[in-house]
């Protein structure tokens, strides 16, 4: 996520205090809780993120070892097998253009969520909602897309039907 929070004293001292909500009147604070209000609506809305959270068949590394772009890929699935989100994340602060992620089906994949989006207070570096597959095999996949990977981002990516 491409955030930059203030820092604030916390611990002890601060636990009879109330939260902070006044902060809202900032468009960046208003960002954050958009940002947070649509990824807990996608997590409940999405079968693969939320299903089988803790069996081994609901998560399914795509790229854990690309170290040189700090970018990490993998599926999550719901009881369905064929119900998947892919999620990619970049952890540098440097957009990836044309980073290409190996996908099981071949088609369109729609950005469930952009954490980068300007409605969150991003640059809006993305993929205009929507990318198509190549027939590409990457990954020990079947087939890829190219993506626009933005700076500190998460995508999450549902494959259109």
């Amino acid at each position: 996520l491409n955030i930059r929070l203030p820092v604030h004293r916390c611990g002890a001292d601060k636990h009879d205090e109330s939260l902070e909500w006044h902060v809202l009147q900032f468009p960046f604070q208003q960002g954050v809780q958009r940002c947070v209000r649509d990824l807990n609506l996608l997590v409940s809305s999405e079968p693969a993120l939320h299903e089988v959270d803790f069996r081994p068949e609901g998560f399914e590394w795509i790229d854990f070892r690309d170290v040189d772009n700090s970018v990490v890929s993998f599926l999550r699935r719901g009881k369905d097998p064929d119900d998947a989100v892919v999620c990619v994340f970049n952890f540098t602060p440097a957009p990836r253009e044309k980073y290409r992620v190996g996908v099981p089906w071949a088609g369109r994949y729609r950005e469930a969520l952009n954490s980068d989006a300007a409605a969150y207070g991003g640059t809006n570096a993305g993929n205009a909602g929507s990318v198509p597959t190549d027939s590409v095999p990457w990954m020990g996949r079947p087939h890829s897309v190219s993506l626009t990977l933005p700076p500190l981002g998460a995508l999450f990516l549902r494959k259109e039907e």
